[in-house]
């Protein structure tokens, strides 16, 4: 007879990594997502997996029935940029909606449900030498609910790790409208034959990290995690000029915008060690395979 598999839920599970996440879990356990589909889709849906359309300030109602071993909370805003104009919905998503997926967990745990919650922070934190967690509403409301997860572990006694991604990539990167990424405006520019538009001054520096690598990551501090300080990132650092003049072709200058940080200090030594992670991709390798598309 199979044994029983574990329930994990996803937030944000419809996303760039979110996917890619849930394909190395439904090895091992049943996966429930949540997600708002505010920048997710349904083409991002993998077999096997159950998807729940709903707000994480609402997931004590929605996953009332489920008792998950593990929560990787994925599911908030993650711009920076546009962050200025959407300070309210920043704010509902990523302190509103996570301090519920927070009390979810804590209740999970206090009713006898042994619940772990691994959570998807941002490099920003770190950025222009500590400065870049208060240049943006995006960095601070994350920079900030890193810390609220590791002193709720600590005041409740709940079992936790907290990642910290390095500008994730990958297929399912969003190309269009006002929340697509750095990647994707990109490549849609290239493959339309249009010039790529940098934001100015274009040496803002990335460790640009393909969504496969991430979720791998992911899935091994899920596995064995515990605590803060888990930098998931590629060790190659490239300006936006460098990625752009990559494609080839035509670059034209777009005026500087307020939050755009400077450079970012990537420490990944702890999942190296305790677990032997290390990215399978690159950036370079990711846009050679988009030219050869074209």
């Amino acid at each position: 007879m199979a044994s029983i598999k574990k329930t994990v839920i996803v937030t944000g599970g419809a996303g760039l990594i979110g996917p890619s996440l849930i394909e190395l879990l439904l090895e091992k356990y049943r996966v429930v997502s949540l997600d708002s589909y505010f920048i997710g889709s349904e083409r991002n849906h993998i077999e096997g997996a159950t998807y729940i359309k709903g707000h994480t300030k609402d997931i004590a109602t929605l996953l009332a029935n489920e008792k998950p071993s593990i929560i990787f909370h994925l599911g908030e805003y993650s711009r920076v940029e546009q962050s200025f104009k959407d300070i309210e919905f920043v704010w509902e998503s990523n302190v509103a909606g996570t301090f519920r997926v927070l009390e979810y967990w804590r209740k999970l745990n206090q009713a006898g449900n042994e619940c772990k919650l691994v959570y998807a922070g941002s490099s920003t934190k770190f950025a222009d030498g500590g400065l870049g967690r208060d240049q943006s509403p995006y960095a601070w409301m994350k920079a900030s609910n890193t810390e609220l997860v590791s002193n709720y572990g600590d005041w409740f006694g709940l079992p936790f790790a907290i990642t910290y991604f390095y500008n994730g990539y990958g297929p399912r990167e969003l190309s269009e409208g006002p929340y697509a990424s750095v990647m994707g405006i990109f490549k849609k520019k290239y493959a339309a034959g249009k010039p790529i538009t940098v934001v100015a001054p274009g040496t803002q520096r990335r460790n640009f990290t393909h969504a496969d690598d991430l979720a791998r990551g992911l899935f091994m501090v899920g596995e064995k995690g515990q605590g803060d300080e888990y930098g998931l990132g590629s060790p190659e650092s490239y300006s936006l000029l460098e990625i752009a003049q990559m494609f080839g072709g035509t670059i034209e200058m777009l005026p500087e915008r307020k939050g755009n940080r400077m450079e970012s200090v990537m420490d990944t030594s702890r999942a190296e060690k305790e677990f032997g992670w290390k990215p399978e991709h690159t950036v370079k390798e990711y846009i050679e395979s988009l030219k050869h598309a074209r």
